[in-house]
């Protein structure tokens, strides 16, 4: 493949899927600091899978497919290095969205998936895009019948949560 085809391909699926990556970013990686890392990471990852891709399945699970993986991979170095860091304060984060106003169901949202084990926060992520089962399976690896019982369990837990969470008024 040609660097030439490479770059447009992979410029397509940023802009096309950029809203995926998000959500996968903020799924793992909980402060500007390390979206922006972890942004990153999954932008090269995706750039060296380009010429790996044949096709044979859509670019949306090929894509997310190597967010997610790349997302576990650098969820278990950063927890590895997560004593004696300290935060970094007044920069600008590259997803920042500084004008828009946040949702506040959107954010409890994320902060119970990310609550969530790490397959579990991935099937989360998936069925909010709208895969299908089958889709899902191929994703991660499992069979069809443990999705359903795993998404089962996931919303029987977040309606759980959300009772509490309006009980309490927070």
């Amino acid at each position: 493949m040609k660097e030439s085809e490479q770059r447009s391909i992979f410029e397509n699926w940023l802009q096309q899927y950029q809203a995926l990556l998000f959500k996968v970013v903020r799924a793992y990686a909980f402060n500007a600091e390390d979206q922006d890392d972890l942004f990153q990471e999954i932008a090269i990852q995706l750039w060296r899978s380009v010429p790996n891709f044949r096709g044979e399945a859509a670019a949306t699970t090929w894509i997310y497919r190597v967010a997610l993986n790349t997302a576990l991979k650098w969820t278990r170095r950063e927890q590895k290095h997560q004593d004696g860091r300290q935060s970094i304060d007044n920069r600008e984060s590259l997803l920042g969205e500084k004008s828009v106003a946040k949702d506040e169901r959107l954010e409890w949202l994320y902060q119970q998936i990310a609550k969530l084990n790490e397959v579990d926060r991935s099937l989360a992520l998936l069925l909010l895009d709208g895969f299908s089962y089958r889709e899902m399976a191929e994703m991660i690896g499992i069979s069809e019948s443990n999705i359903g019982v795993r998404i089962h369990r996931i919303k029987k837990h977040l309606i759980a949560q959300s009772k509490k969470h309006e009980y309490h008024g927070i």
